[in-house]
């Protein structure tokens, strides 16, 4: 399958391709992964994820087309939505500044395909500077670290978000396409009151950390995608609550 911008995101795709987000939805929560992978579940769009794609277009050069897609942007009257007003001031700040402008001047979506413990991945680069650096752009609530639970420790964002996972993953295909280890650079935007900016590298440490991390992990996902063996519910995301049966009355401490 030749993958394009048109059919990047089908089900087709999907299904012959392994990606990064689909990878840290398998590890987010097998039940729900596994039911979008099917196409028994689909996870709504949120404004959040929405303000994101706007700013993401802009710098593609589809933002008339993503807005054609998304009247849900747009008041009565025709003008856009507070938030969508705020992803035009995210815009104009990050414009202003030189070096995140640099970053973001490299190659638009370039589309690339390799293999990972013999996995098929596919990968699209938000600004690919060709022989110099990978760069991805994020539009995020703030910089702030977030807390995990199953370790007991606030984190940086991009370890929260896996990104470091996706740098990784991207810096490996990369390489198999042309020969050179790039490093992987994240310009990021915040969607606070004064938007926040930064130009971050993941170093290559933990690159080489995250991509092991992938190499360990793929087979059981694989196993799950092809339902070989049952997932695991998370019992915390939205799909476990809605799919949620009852067994047992249990202490009330334990909810």
């Amino acid at each position: 399958m030749i993958l394009t911008a048109e059919n990047y995101f089908s089900p087709e795709s999907n299904k012959e391709y392994m990606s990064v987000s689909q990878f840290k939805s398998f590890k987010k929560c097998e039940a729900e992964a596994l039911a979008e992978y099917n196409g028994e579940y689909a996870e709504p769009m949120s404004t959040a994820l929405l303000v994101g794609s706007y700013v993401d277009a802009n710098f593609e050069g589809t933002l008339d087309i993503f807005k054609a897609k998304h009247p849900e942007l747009f008041k009565k009257d025709g003008g856009l939505k507070s938030d969508y007003i705020q992803a035009e001031d995210i815009i104009q700040r990050v414009e202003r500044d030189e070096l995140f402008m640099a970053l973001m001047s490299g190659e638009k979506q370039v589309i690339m395909t390799g293999e990972i413990e013999k996995i098929p991945f596919k990968i699209k680069i938000d600004s690919y500077h060709q022989g110099v650096s990978i760069v991805d752009l994020k539009v995020m609530r703030d910089f702030e670290r977030v807390w995990n639970p199953e370790i007991h420790f606030r984190e940086t964002f991009v370890e929260s978000w896996g990104y470091d996972i996706q740098g990784a993953v991207y810096q490996e295909i990369v390489r198999q396409n042309t020969g050179l280890q790039l490093p992987f650079y994240i310009a990021a935007a915040t969607k606070e009151k004064e938007t926040d900016i930064a130009a971050m590298e993941i170093k290559q440490e933990r690159l080489d950390f995250c991509l092991d991390v992938v190499k360990r992990d793929l087979g059981r996902i694989m196993l799950v995608k092809k339902g070989e063996v049952e997932p695991q519910r998370c019992e915390k995301c939205d799909y476990c609550k809605k799919t949620k049966q009852l067994t047992e009355i249990v202490d009330y401490t334990e909810v």
